[in-house]
């Protein structure tokens, strides 16, 4: 039986929000600038709603709405409900403030942390299921299309039309795969994600032909793999002391599924983790029995600050 997040009778699903756009180089840079300059002001949002933000921005307005939707999603900005306003975050500040590791995700860590943030967590429905659920290594597009619209009608999800999730599938898979340069389109319209750069799905054989790239992912920093196994624990089973090895390398949004990590590469990435993670986990294999044992709590800013490592190893 499945279970997880999108199996829960109070899930709402999310399959549109990017406006067809996929993240674009820059673009977390700009929205994040844009928030943090605002945050004074009583309500912010008018930066991406406003008369003035076409030509903040430089882009159509579907375009800043995509921006805004990529930022929250990527985890640098987020709304504030109670208060009608948009703020930055502390993973935002760290990586793309003044004094940031790295405002213009010119090292490939900014991307995983950015790839964890849309994959991992299941506010994305299409980002989420595609990673933990979707069962082929080997797609085509009308293949995952088909596989969603089905997950959408199982589930009684309303409004997930066949349009809306096809389009979902479209910018998910122009999100992290290179497409063929066609002759005459322009430069806006063959501009790459930089998520692409991963190499996490790869076109094969036909034009509508992929794979997921499972394996070692020598680009993946021991300092982002700590900060995802906090987050997929405080998530997972927050007050739990130890975690198995199958819920870190087989539950819906883990370590193992979202970054495609075989269990080999996940053993000696857990194996790795007590030094990585500065003693907060220690990996067990006592009788047997494969587990991560969590030596004290991380909290949200101390999880952040983990990741310095894997920008110091690319300075």
């Amino acid at each position: 039986m499945l279970r997880g997040p999108l199996f829960r009778n109070d899930y709402r699903p999310q399959f549109s929000g990017h406006e067809t756009f996929p993240l674009r180089y820059g673009w977390l840079k700009k929205a994040f600038d844009a928030v943090r300059e605002s945050e004074e002001l009583e309500d912010n949002r008018t930066v991406f709603t406003g008369q003035n933000a076409i030509a903040r921005f430089g882009v159509g307005k579907n375009m800043v709405s995509s921006m805004r939707y990529w930022a929250a999603a990527s985890g640098v900005i987020q709304d504030n409900p109670q208060k009608g306003y948009i703020a930055t975050t502390s993973l935002g500040r760290r990586l793309l403030g003044d004094k940031g590791l790295d405002p213009y995700m010119e090292n490939p860590a900014t991307s995983w942390l950015v790839h964890w943030h849309l994959c991992g967590r299941e506010a994305k429905t299409t980002w989420f299921w595609a990673f933990s659920y979707f069962p082929h290594t080997f797609f085509e597009r009308e293949t995952m299309v088909k596989a969603a619209l089905k997950l959408a009608q199982d589930r009684q999800w309303k409004r997930a039309s066949h349009a809306t999730i096809k389009s979902d599938v479209t910018c998910f898979i122009r999100t992290y795969a290179s497409s063929y340069t066609q002759g005459h389109a322009s430069n806006e319209e063959t501009l790459e994600s930089p998520l692409t750069e991963l190499g996490l799905i790869r076109q094969v054989g036909r034009r509508d032909g992929f794979r997921f790239a499972y394996g070692e992912k020598p680009s993946l920093g021991m300092g982002v793999f700590s900060y995802t196994v906090h987050d997929f624990w405080s998530r997972h089973n927050p007050n739990a002391q130890a975690l198995s090895f199958e819920a870190l390398a087989h539950e819906a949004g883990s370590p193992g599924r979202v970054l495609l990590l075989h269990e080999n590469d996940m053993v000696n990435r857990l194996g790795d983790l007590e030094h990585s993670s500065r003693g907060a986990f220690e990996w067990s294999e006592t009788a047997g029995l494969k587990q991560l044992l969590r030596r004290r709590t991380l909290d949200d800013d101390q999880a952040i600050r983990l990741i310095e490592s894997d920008y110091d190893t690319h300075s």
